[in-house]
């Protein structure tokens, strides 16, 4: 059972059940077109907020090795898409202006979409030099993603694309990440099963 944060900002309840630390194992399974990658990886994942209506997003990933070696790390922010207002900081460190928007359940529930679920926007930054933004929608356990933009440094690895896949399914989050990196389409590239940790 979740038991929601008196301090939650009501615009992440959709996405509530992300919040804490998990833990668990992966696999890479990915056709760089030389060959086939495959291999297991210890993989720990955080969803936090800081009263604000996004969600704080951290993964850490290393090999399953002798030495347990560090393999890549993420860093990003996840919330409801929808139009910015006055009320809403920004840009920089400029404050909102008037009446916050979509601070009550019934607020927030004029968000969701035709099918019922909510749009969300997922901005995730690696530190190779790559930063991806995803569109995508949250229905009730499931979180659907795929890129709107890739953007790259001239030094990062071709990277041109992504779909990822979260659920909760058994009190286990899984996920599923498919990449067009290298040359390569767009195709299986990685998945896990993590069970929450804190």
């Amino acid at each position: 059972m979740i038991e929601l944060d008196s301090n939650l900002p009501a615009e992440l309840v959709p996405l509530s059940w992300l919040l804490g630390v998990w833990e668990g194992t992966g696999v890479v399974n990915y056709d760089t077109g030389d060959g086939l990658r495959n291999y297991e990886f210890g993989h720990r994942l955080s969803f936090s907020h800081d009263g604000l209506p996004h969600l704080n997003y951290t993964s850490y990933t290393w090999l399953l090795d002798e030495g347990l070696t560090p393999l890549a790390t993420e860093t990003g922010y996840w919330r409801l898409s929808r139009p910015a207002t006055e009320a809403d900081p920004g840009p920089g460190l400029l404050p909102g202006v008037g009446v916050t928007p979509f601070t009550t359940a019934s607020a927030v529930e004029t968000l969701r979409n035709p099918g019922n679920a909510f749009d969300i926007e997922v901005s995730i930054l690696h530190p190779g030099g790559v930063s991806e933004l995803y569109i995508g929608e949250v229905k009730g356990p499931r979180i659907d993603l795929a890129t709107d933009a890739v953007l790259r440094s001239v030094n990062s690895k071709e990277h041109a694309a992504s779909t990822r896949l979260y659920g909760l399914v058994e009190n286990h989050l899984l996920w599923a990440w498919d990449i067009a990196a290298l040359g390569q389409g767009l195709r299986t590239h990685a998945s896990g099963r993590l069970s929450r940790d804190e």
